[in-house]
């Protein structure tokens, strides 16, 4: 009997698992309620502060301000954590600690519906963060366009990127010695991915690395919507971030029946 590999999206017995998390999750409401703080404290405190002391930028000939320039970055950047959170720290803890998937392997869904439920967890809480830092970013003027609205599903394909990739990652964690390692990863990342400066400044074959990062990727695509500065690579950014998020969720799951299947 052939097994499936590889989820589909609207697979039916993965909602179960989404429904498992949210259930979970709902005695902890306060934790999710202090995500959508996360994002006005990092825009108050750029508008504030950096963007008055830098002011006015040059970014592709087109005049910014340093906030509208940064506030985007911020976006993929807050994307990138909360799929690093959902699916490699709360992940190893149902997978190697509470031994959750156990007992959700002893019902009808298997491991692919495992890993797919997983992923849709982490969209969901990335929608709804995403869309409260959207807000931010509105009412404290860092957007140049009408098509910021777009910047929530360039958001959501941030956070399918980094879920498949973090879930992935997280069938090769041992301990939690272990989670060095995705600091060590998501640390430069963060750093050196176009958030805080334009990729122009760096040499060209440091530029060149730092293109294929999803991150840049991801902050490049809502970095152009929020400023309405359209483009054709958009389309190209955007199925980048699709295809790392698919192929990440295609090594999850065959981890996944490796690990829990005997």
């Amino acid at each position: 009997m052939l097994t499936r590999v590889l989820p589909r999206f609207g697979s039916r017995r993965s909602i179960h698992v989404f429904e498992r998390n949210l259930l979970v999750y709902r005695r902890q409401w306060l934790m999710m309620v202090s995500g959508f703080f996360e994002p006005l404290f990092y825009l108050l405190s750029i508008s504030i502060g950096l963007n008055k002391l830098i002011g006015t930028i040059h970014v592709g000939g087109h005049p910014m301000s340093y906030a509208a320039f940064v506030a985007p970055g911020m976006l993929a950047t807050s994307m990138m954590n909360g799929a690093v959170i959902d699916t490699i720290f709360n992940v190893f803890f149902r997978l190697k600690i509470a031994h959750s998937y156990d007992a959700i392997l002893a019902t009808p869904l298997d491991v692919s519906d495992v890993a797919l439920g997983e992923i849709w967890w982490a969209l969901s809480r990335a929608a709804l963060y995403a869309a409260s830092f959207i807000v931010c970013m509105v009412l404290l003027g860092d957007v140049g366009s009408a098509w910021v609205v777009l910047c929530w599903p360039a958001a959501l394909l941030t956070g399918l990127a980094f879920s498949g990739v973090g879930l992935a990652g997280c069938t090769y964690i041992r301990s939690w010695q272990d989670f060095e390692f995705a600091t060590l990863v998501e640390l430069p990342l963060f750093l050196f991915s176009a958030t805080f400066f334009p990729i122009s400044l760096y040499p060209r074959w440091l530029g060149a690395i730092v293109s294929l990062s999803p991150l840049y990727q991801s902050a490049t695509l809502m970095r152009g919507l929020a400023l309405g500065q359209l483009s054709l690579l958009m389309g190209l950014r955007a199925l980048y971030l699709t295809a790392v998020g698919l192929a990440g969720l295609r090594l999850a799951a065959r981890r996944f029946r490796r690990i829990l299947v005997p």
